[in-house]
């Protein structure tokens, strides 16, 4: 299995005057993208540690990522509009002591005369820097705790998921594939280094990030992109406006990979309505800690079924079979296991968490390693995975997962704050988070505390984490064991409950929208 950085130089070797990066206009070659990742690795020094970078939407940030893994570093990205306190629990999570951004490469200031005193970012022994079990990048999921939770994620297993995904997308060094994904979470991987060890170009236009869909569709046709990655909830307002706008996607496209969230079956039907048969319409599945994709099904275009057969008219649309480098299983309560190389290491300094989410069972060749997604699945007659929902309460927000207790871990720091639970509800085609919150003093002022409650977690947390709506309740629902019910809470105090009363307080309720 070829390395990432590798195969990167090698397609150096083989195209070193083609467009490597097309970044509004400005392109860079494969020669001189790999120059410049050689001079951040030499700048690094051998084996680094874990790196931070302050990520922005150029070849700046591609190149730190190819430098680091290529001084044997770990990459960890962070975003530079996150409140200040955030990238500095990202960066101390991670264990950096350099962070690379605009200025360069300078030092992590320390929030603590000893950080570790307490053993929560005590490190374990790490591999050797050449090991194909070294970490190649640490990326954060959302826990409980409210802490961040930094995901390892070894060479070996980038290097296996993207030698599959290249075979997925079918790239050749014609492509051209737009970056869109957040730089921060690991869609943005499989954006970038299958193109770039396949000799595709990768494309940066500032028209794709407006939220604007017609203009993202200028920018498509304009640069002649032919692999679109766009996140579920997003291609689900594309098909809208294709479908109310009459407009047609850029001949240019060929692929439009989509995932994080299920399929409207109501838009794919919209989506075969249009002129698409020519385009791969790819659904696909993963998590971080099983590194990218994992499980994927062509849903339409010319890999998937003939007329007359359209996924969707039973059960739900799927999210596909595993891929070459994927084992998977289904547990007894229909939880979905996933093995094989692309496994993470784990979760940096919490060994039992990573205890309870990595387990290791007993096969017929000896002892495999599993990781419990929590998602329960069942398995179609052909072979394809359908997903049914959540084992626990985490949501899907925006495509990025989100713990519920790490919300309201949040809203409860707050010292006017009580209680809260937070809940995630279905507004059209995506996920919104709404949060009920109980105040501490009876007298409160609840359209005020609502209000401050948003005001203080923007100014704390990343978006994803900051609810759409905070309503202010007298007390939460219990279940008949006595602990705190979200559904049931939600049911009782959404609008919906009382539709007639007044939108700023309802039987006593106050919310306040996060727009």
């Amino acid at each position: 299995m070829v390395g990432i950085v590798p195969a990167f130089l090698e397609m150096a070797r083989t195209f070193p005057e083609k467009c490597a990066i097309e970044c509004d206009g400005r392109e860079s070659t494969y020669a001189e993208l790999a120059h410049r990742v050689r001079a951040t690795a030499r700048e690094l020094g051998t084996a680094p540690g874990p790196v931070g970078v302050l990520t922005d939407r150029s070849e700046a940030t591609v190149v730190a990522l190819l430098g680091i893994l290529a001084a044997g570093g770990v990459y960890v990205p962070v975003d530079p509009s996150f409140p200040a306190a955030r990238r500095q629990a990202l960066l101390e999570a991670a264990g950096c002591t350099r962070v690379l951004g605009p200025s360069g490469l300078v030092p992590v200031p320390t929030t603590a005369p000893d950080t570790a005193a307490d053993g929560a970012h005590r490190a374990s022994p790490a591999p050797e820097a050449g090991d194909p079990e070294a970490p190649a990048y640490t990326l954060f999921t959302s826990g409980s705790t409210g802490r961040p939770k930094p995901v390892l994620t070894p060479k070996r297993a980038i290097a296996a998921s993207v030698a599959s995904l290249r075979d997925l997308f079918a790239l050749t060094p014609a492509d051209r594939v737009l970056q869109f994904a957040s730089l921060n979470w690991d869609t943005c991987l499989e954006e970038i280094l299958p193109a770039l060890t396949t000799g595709a170009t990768l494309v940066f236009h500032e028209e794709a990030y407006t939220g604007s869909i017609p203009r993202l569709l200028r920018a498509v046709a304009a640069t002649r992109v032919t692999l679109l990655d766009l996140p579920t909830a997003f291609w689900h307002e594309l098909v809208r406006h294709l479908a109310e706008s009459d407009e047609q996607l850029p001949d240019c496209v060929r692929t439009v990979v989509i995932g994080g969230e299920a399929v409207s079956p109501a838009r794919l039907a919209e989506w075969r309505t249009r002129d698409t048969g020519r385009v791969r319409l790819v659904n696909t599945y993963g998590c971080t800690e099983t590194t990218l994709i994992t499980h994927a099904v062509d849903l339409h275009g010319p890999g998937a079924p003939g007329p007359g057969a359209w996924w969707g008219e039973h059960g739900g649309v799927p999210v596909g079979r595993p891929l070459p480098h994927v084992t998977d299983a289904i547990g007894p309560d229909g939880e979905l296991l996933v093995s094989g190389p692309a496994l993470a290491l784990g979760y940096r300094d919490l060994p039992e968490v990573t205890a309870e989410r990595f387990v290791t069972r007993q096969g017929p060749d000896g002892p495999v390693r599993w990781f419990r997604t929590g998602d329960r699945v069942a398995r179609r007659p052909d072979g394809h995975l359908v997903h049914e929902g959540r084992l626990d309460a985490e949501i899907k927000v925006r495509g990025i997962r989100v713990d519920p207790g790490e919300i309201e871990a949040h809203l409860t720091a707050h010292p006017e704050v009580g209680v809260a639970v937070v809940v995630g509800t279905r507004v059209e085609d995506r996920t919104t988070v709404t949060a009920y919150v109980v105040p501490q003093r009876a007298d409160a002022d609840d359209a005020a505390l609502a209000r401050q409650v948003l005001r203080d977690l923007r100014a704390s947390v990343p978006g994803h984490l900051v609810p759409h709506r905070v309503t202010v309740v007298p007390g939460l629902v219990h279940t008949a064991g006595g602990k705190i019910d979200r559904l049931g809470t939600h049911r009782r105090h959404s609008p919906a409950a009382a539709p007639s009363a007044p939108a700023e307080h309802r039987g006593g309720l106050t919310e306040q929208d996060n727009r």
